[in-house]
């Protein structure tokens, strides 16, 4: 009898045992793999809402895919640059160091990415730019290394050719930074201003962190210009505005979608940024990208979108696609599947040409700050009068 019931027991142990590595292969089978995707910008600073936007898009992509039977669990790094490229590399080692980690999209500032790309470049990690607009970033050709905005000289013609054409200013001065996003957007825009036979009366290059521009303006202003092309960013964009005001320098400044943010309103003053002109690439309205702002109002972000949502949101999903098509185990097949790719997203069908630049065709258009708010040029006073010219 008693090795009767020691057989039953025995029997009853192995069965035990039997049902519980059935239940650990069967939830083995189910788990999916962790991977991380990096996300680096500006999320403090004069430029946090630029960052925080493209981050919060960044977010949603994920959630979205973690939400849809995803293959892969992914979890998001969101990492402060702070504008600044010693910051913004020590965020990139951060990422291509994480075991999890396996691509990238990142940074606003043009001068932060040209000093991360070379580190996701010798990790072999892809990284997709959202935001930064110098030509030299994609002109090195890294392999990892993709953009699905514009570069500055591509936005500088619609620009010239708006205040040239349209708003008839032909006698042009330009004030720029000295670091490369200042300087490239000065050839650029020289090159186009005199496309659309424009002069340019007189150039001047500072320092980003300069805060009198005074000199500078006073400068410019002897050879009498119709309007200011400013190629910098919002914070210098800001303080020039204001002092040409206080100088008493009647006419506008003008510039491409690094200055277009309320933070220029907001240092320059409502009165001082009265009439400064912007033209900036626009995605046409379709479905996807009214889905994509759909579900970001229903998340409810503490950030607007504003104009870089858009951008980081497709180059999310155009990681995440080349992801779930070609997974994660060789990360340079998976930069070549990224540069390969034809993604059909919310900024229409983007391809990439042979050196990673965006092809998505580059549409404009204008504002111009009235009563303390950017408006549409189209839209405002100033578009049907000329005496605001």
């Amino acid at each position: 009898m008693l090795l009767i019931k020691i057989h039953k027991a025995r029997v009853v142990v192995s069965m035990a045992t039997i049902l519980f590595c059935i239940l650990l292969f069967v939830t083995q089978a189910d788990a999916k793999e962790t991977i991380k995707l990096g996300f680096i910008g500006p999320l403090s600073g004069a430029n946090a809402l630029q960052g925080e936007g493209a981050k919060n898009a960044f977010l949603l992509a994920i959630q979205q895919a973690n939400d849809n039977d995803y293959p892969y669990e992914i979890v998001p790094m969101a990492l402060d640059d702070e504008s600044k490229p010693s910051v913004g590399a020590a965020a990139a080692l951060k990422i291509v160091n994480d075991n999890q980690a396996v691509a990238a999209i990142g940074h606003w500032n043009s001068p932060v990415a040209l000093a991360t790309i070379p580190i996701f470049a010798r990790n072999n990690m892809p990284f997709i730019i959202w935001g930064a607009i110098s030509p030299k970033i994609t002109e090195q050709n890294y392999p990892v290394v993709t953009r699905v905005t514009p570069t500055l000289a591509q936005e500088n013609d619609p620009l010239a050719k708006w205040l040239v054409e349209d708003l008839g200013y032909t006698r042009i001065a330009v004030l720029t930074t000295t670091d490369d996003y200042g300087q490239t957007n000065l050839q650029a825009f020289k090159q186009y201003a005199d496309k659309y036979g424009a002069e340019i009366v007189g150039t001047a290059s500072l320092p980003p962190d300069t805060t009198n521009y005074k000199p500078a303006l006073e400068k410019l202003n002897r050879n009498s210009p119709d309007v200011i092309n400013f190629g910098g960013v919002i914070g210098p964009a800001g303080l020039a505005r204001s002092q040409m005001t206080s100088m008493g320098m009647d006419i506008p400044i003008a510039g491409i979608s690094g200055i277009f943010d309320k933070k220029l309103i907001e240092i320059a003053g409502a009165e001082a940024a009265e009439g400064t002109l912007v033209a900036v690439p626009v995605v046409l309205d379709n479905p996807r990208l009214e889905a994509m702002y759909d579900a970001y109002d229903e998340a409810d972000f503490n950030y607007p979108p504003g104009p870089y949502a858009k951008y980081a949101y497709d180059a999310t999903n155009i990681l995440l696609q080349a992801i779930k098509e070609h997974g994660v185990d060789d990360l340079q097949k998976l930069a070549r599947a990224v540069r390969d790719i034809s993604y059909e997203g919310v900024l229409g069908v983007t391809t990439f040409d042979d050196n990673g630049q965006t092809q998505v065709e580059i549409k404009a258009e204008h504002y111009v700050v009235q009563n303390g708010e950017w408006v549409l040029y189209k839209e405002s006073h100033y578009a049907n009068t000329t005496d605001d010219k």
